[in-house]
């Protein structure tokens, strides 16, 4: 018989810490208070809300008996929304590259009722997606939700938010690579300079990058999440005081933090690996939907997919980018900033 666990306590009317959000953590068990969560605009710890969802299945039209891929599985909101469209026949493969999460999200879909049957998670980089299509393809719908899963930015041993405290690591897969930490301690000022231009568009990256230089020389490591909201901030004192002030700190600190994440990530060589491969895996007719949160993620998207139409490769493509609707943004902060294109293959 398994050891029954005590719940850790903690002090206060409500929880403050990841850890101690056990309710959220196990939605399942507490939708009550999820729902409240999501009601107020917010996500709830351990949790990610799927962006898009009528839009991404509106693209794909999804029928039973049809094989499709997840290329970005993450906590699996997409996936079961596609499950259900295959009414128990066809199967959908899931891509994670994250050792941690494929595993909560096999279990989290099993007990929702699709099993090995229909449903195989996959633990691998959407960059091979021509080794997986392969094995298990071609696929007649493909979709690619390109946004980090809002379970590792509230996890503080993540390190992918400067709102919490934790060691700076902000690998999607923790089990290779290197953290965030030694990343930035190996550049010099240049690099981490067009780092920050080149993967978040950073206004101040040449007064951050240089303060971040300078405090290397004098033996101070930048090796948590705090530390490097705080050497923004130190690096930005010049600014005048104000309330403008703090909503620009937040807004430096968040571009930091993302162009960062996509270079210990080599997020863009990865999409672009991706794009360049995409045709290879969908069969004829097959559709892809593909969501985006950083322009330069929407640019690589829109010139494959209009390199490949004008090759004749693919016979429809998305003409504007489709943007959540205002309920949604409302309901979900994190879905602002989607943008969604979608092709078809000849």
């Amino acid at each position: 018989m398994e050891e029954h666990k005590r719940r850790k306590r903690y002090s206060g009317t409500h929880p403050k810490t990841f850890e101690e959000k056990y309710k959220e953590h196990n939605p399942e068990k507490y939708a009550g208070t999820v729902a409240r969560v999501i009601e107020k605009g917010s996500t709830p710890a351990g949790m990610h809300l799927p962006v898009m969802v009528e839009e991404v299945l509106g693209v794909l039209r999804i029928r039973p008996g049809e094989t499709g891929l997840d290329a970005t599985l993450g906590y699996g909101g997409h996936a079961r929304r596609m499950l259900e469209c295959l009414q128990g026949r066809g199967h959908l493969y899931g891509l994670d590259v994250d050792p941690i999460e494929i595993v909560r999200t096999r279990e989290r879909l099993g007990k929702a009722g699709y099993g090995e049957d229909i449903f195989t998670a996959v633990r691998e980089n959407f960059a091979h997606i021509d080794t997986v299509a392969r094995k298990y393809g071609p696929f007649q719908f493909v979709m690619a939700d390109l946004g980090v899963s809002s379970m590792q930015i509230d996890n503080p041993e993540r390190g992918f938010s400067y709102k919490l405290d934790g060691v700076l690591d902000l690998r999607l897969d923790p089990e290779n690579g290197i953290p965030a930490w030694q990343r930035l301690a190996q550049l010099g000022r240049e690099e981490i300079q067009g780092m920050l231009v080149e993967n978040a568009d950073e206004p101040y990256a040449g007064e951050i990058a240089g303060f971040i230089v300078r405090q290397r020389k004098k033996g101070r490591v930048i090796r948590t999440t705090t530390d490097l909201r705080r050497t923004v901030e130190a690096a930005l004192d010049f600014l005048p005081e104000g309330g403008e002030k703090r909503e620009l700190l937040k807004k430096t600190c968040q571009r930091v933090f993302q162009a960062l994440r996509i270079d210990v990530n080599n997020e863009f060589e990865v999409l672009e690996a991706f794009l360049n491969i995409l045709p290879q895996a969908l069969a004829a007719g097959g559709r892809v939907a593909i969501l985006t949160f950083h322009s330069g993620e929407d640019r690589l998207v829109k010139k494959a997919f209009q390199e490949f139409y004008r090759q004749h490769v693919f016979t429809e493509i998305s003409g504007e980018v489709v943007r959540p609707t205002p309920e949604e943004c409302r309901a979900n902060g994190r879905a602002r900033s989607t943008k969604l294109r979608w092709a078809v293959k000849g």
